[in-house]
């Protein structure tokens, strides 16, 4: 269940970050509003997740999943170049998360 805590908390980061574009430097209410709460979730259950995933490869996971997923947000919402090399840093990025999962031992 933690890796599930995990994973929804990388989601939370790239809302919150994708957020932070939103609020226009916390200038909108509402905007701002949903991204303070994305950050309050995301935090919560990234907190959750290193109960037993190691530390290092908790945080790696979750600004891994923050880092990839706001790059392929921006490539679509902000029209952000998608070009294959991006794609390559991407795919590379995904493969060390997989990684990290395959190779994590719970923490003692």
């Amino acid at each position: 269940m933690t890796w599930v805590y995990l994973i929804i908390a990388g989601i939370f980061e790239c809302a919150w970050a994708i957020g932070l574009k939103y609020s226009e430097g916390f200038s909108k209410p509402v905007p701002s509003l949903l991204t303070i709460i994305a950050m309050i979730i995301s935090f919560w259950l990234l907190s959750m997740a290193m109960k037993t995933i190691p530390i290092g490869t908790a945080y790696a996971v979750w600004t891994g999943i923050g880092a990839v997923g706001v790059t392929i947000l921006g490539m679509f919402l902000f029209n952000e170049s998608n070009d294959i090399l991006r794609i390559l840093c991407l795919v590379l990025i995904v493969s060390g998360i997989v990684g990290l999962k395959l190779l994590s031992a719970p923490a003692p």
